[in-house]
């Protein structure tokens, strides 16, 4: 734990990213991958007209297989799928020979901050992302790799059918059952609404230099109830995003220039997201709050109209949102859509994003992501364990 306690001084507050400012949404940031030879940014719009962008991340040699979409979560960008640590999960899938495309949302912190909710996502972002890549690849149907709020917001648009080109789907770490500890559950209940009356926005970034008094009382929060480390963009995500000690990786799967890097990759969110997610957790499942007619009423209910295989990702020790909720996940769209084999891993030893950012992943984990995309992966082990906890905060 003593290793990874950061004792540099902190970076600067606000994004530096390039895109956002230009509208494409943090497309034209530099390749951070060892495998790639160059990025491609190709801007589009989503269907409100929302100007977004995607990253093509070419390999030293031609891709042997078709696109594969890359989905980031809330208060991130791109680039979270590519950490210092020498071979991301980008590596692994241009090694493998897939065409690698990553999405900026309308989440990526190096747009200007502006409210959006999950059923934006669902509805106009990436029906649009999938689309523009189909067009600029000349593929038919491609499969996906989504993590946390991507996941959340692309499990929408999967259901609803509005991306019915998609053939295999892998949600990291949550998806259509939202399970968050206690904790976390009261915090989303009782603060968001103080917290929405005094600020539009929170942002990890106040952890590095907070201006104003909202900013001053997070971090002052953030730092008396999180003192894992001394990275406060560290501490603030934690803060924000639930209640685990750390909350959204565990520290030993970092190394120090990962934690370091995190510093400048987590930034702003706003307060309408959280209002969201609060009602998806009383809820227990994904609940829409904007009465798109391109959604369903009923996520639940609905009857999901995708044909894509379904593969279920978590850690086993994610403390931002419980496994359990990827098990209930796994056995709705089983009893819905048996025929596709779905499938469910829970990787032990891992956190939330640390599947993706740890320092062991392309070990443990980016195997059996590409496994899952190439059609050999193995047969997952009974989840009894998780399924005996039975869940943080919402009924069975």
């Amino acid at each position: 734990m003593d290793a990874i306690r950061s004792q540099h001084a902190a970076g600067p507050p606000h994004r530096t990213g390039g895109a956002g400012r230009g509208g494409t949404g943090g497309a034209d940031r530099p390749a951070r991958t060892p495998g790639a030879s160059a990025d491609v940014c190709v801007p589009f719009l989503a269907g409100d007209g929302t100007p977004l962008g995607l990253v093509n991340v070419r390999g030293r040699h031609a891709p042997t297989r078709g696109p594969v979409l890359l989905v980031h979560g809330a208060g991130v960008r791109a680039a979270s799928f590519r950490p210092p640590t020498g071979h991301t999960v980008v590596d692994a899938l241009l090694t493998a020979g897939f065409d690698v495309w990553l999405e900026n949302w309308r989440a990526c912190v190096d747009r200007p901050p502006a409210p959006w909710t999950l059923d934006d996502a669902a509805a106009y972002d990436h029906p649009a992302a999938v689309a523009a890549v189909l067009r600029h690849t000349g593929a038919d149907r491609l499969p996906v790799v989504a993590h946390c709020q991507g996941s959340t917001s692309f499990v929408m648009a999967l259901i609803a059918g509005l991306v019915p080109q998609v053939d295999t789907f892998v949600s990291s770490a949550v998806s259509l059952h939202p399970v968050v500890p206690r904790a976390a559950a009261r915090k989303l209940r009782y603060l968001t609404p103080p917290f929405g009356a005094v600020s539009r926005f929170v942002d990890a970034q106040w952890g590095q230099a907070p201006r104003g008094l909202v900013p001053r009382l997070t971090c002052a929060a953030a730092g008396a109830l999180h003192r894992e480390c001394d990275n406060g963009v560290c501490r603030t995500a934690s803060f924000m995003f639930g209640a685990g000690h750390p909350t959204l990786w565990r520290h030993e799967n970092l190394d120090e220039a990962t934690h370091e890097w995190l510093r400048d990759e987590f930034g702003w969110v706003p307060v309408d997201f959280f209002r969201q997610m609060a009602r998806c957790v009383r809820r227990g499942a994904l609940v829409p709050v904007t009465a798109n007619p391109l959604l369903p009423a009923d996520f639940v209910t609905a009857d999901p109209r995708t044909d894509a295989r379904m593969v279920f990702l978590t850690g086993a020790a994610n403390a931002c949102f419980d496994p359990v909720g990827q098990l209930r996940s796994h056995e709705h769209f089983t009893a819905r859509r048996p025929r596709e084999a779905h499938s469910l891993h829970i990787v032990e030893g891992y956190g939330h994003q640390d599947v993706f950012i740890g320092k062991d992943a392309a070990r443990d984990v980016f195997p059996l992501v590409v496994a899952e995309l190439t059609g050999r992966a193995p047969v997952p082990a009974p989840q009894a364990a998780v399924r005996a906890r039975g869940g943080a905060n919402v009924p069975t």
